[in-house]
């Protein structure tokens, strides 16, 4: 059964910082790409960040210089640094799981981050 499972979200004032961690289990994490996705209401979900089996990022424009994800393949963790966080970061944070190959994708429930100004 495949679980990723998302926590570090809650309140917090601009400018100040979360780090959110998904830990996954039922997949084989290193070799799955690794990705952020963020929903504000009445918004589509979109992309925040991912990191590839290899290591590299991409992030969304409107979080570069503050956004570091990362992944811990020893412990089947991918993790989000948010920095100098801006009430219009405010959102549910998904984690996702993607294997290009297999087309396998899988979507963690959603932790919340507010972010007040």
């Amino acid at each position: 059964q495949v679980q990723l499972v998302e926590s570090g979200g809650g309140l917090v004032q601009a400018g100040g910082s979360l780090r959110l961690s998904c830990a996954t289990s039922g997949i084989m994490f290193s070799i799955y790409v690794m990705g952020w996705y963020r929903q504000a209401p009445g918004k589509q979900r979109e992309l925040v960040a991912d990191i590839t089996t290899g290591g590299s990022t991409n992030y969304a424009d409107s979080v570069k210089g503050r956004f570091t994800i990362s992944r811990d393949n020893a412990k089947n963790t991918v993790y989000l640094q948010m920095n100098s966080l801006k009430p219009e970061d405010t959102a549910i944070y998904y984690c996702n799981s993607h294997y290009a190959a297999y087309g396998l994708n899988y979507w963690g429930k959603g932790t919340l981050v507010t972010v007040s100004s």
